[in-house]
């Protein structure tokens, strides 16, 4: 098995960890592990984080949580027309050929340093 392999193996199985635990996965682990230690292009990470996930991957654990009663599928299914709607216009934005894949990283940075300004604030 090459090297490349066990890295996106070992991506996909993080990514499915934290998104069992705390339902986040795509973006906020693959997309930087594949830049970071894949060394993907930014837009690239992103494309292949996407097309990962087209297949139904959360389905298991979606199971695990609605058994559990930890879910609300009307807010899940409203919130899934918001993905389609929101993937599809976010995907047209970065990529345009104005927009670099050095602008989409650091636009990404911001928004991961204010989610966690956030979240460790206690709010």
């Amino acid at each position: 098995m090459s090297h490349t392999v066990v890295q996106m193996l070992t991506i996909g199985l993080v990514a499915g960890l934290t998104g069992g635990m705390f339902g986040l996965g795509g973006g906020a682990i693959m997309v930087p592990a594949m830049v970071l230690f894949v060394g993907l292009d930014q837009k690239f990470a992103t494309g292949t984080s996407i097309a990962a996930q087209i297949l139904p991957i959360g389905i298991l654990g979606a199971v695990v949580y609605y058994r559990n009663g930890n879910m609300n599928l009307k807010y899940a299914a409203i919130i899934a027309i918001g993905l389609m709607v929101g993937n599809l216009f976010g995907a047209l934005f970065a990529n345009q050929a104005f927009i670099s894949s050095e602008v989409i990283k650091k636009l990404y940075g911001f928004f991961l340093l204010l989610l966690a300004m956030r979240y460790l604030a206690g709010n």
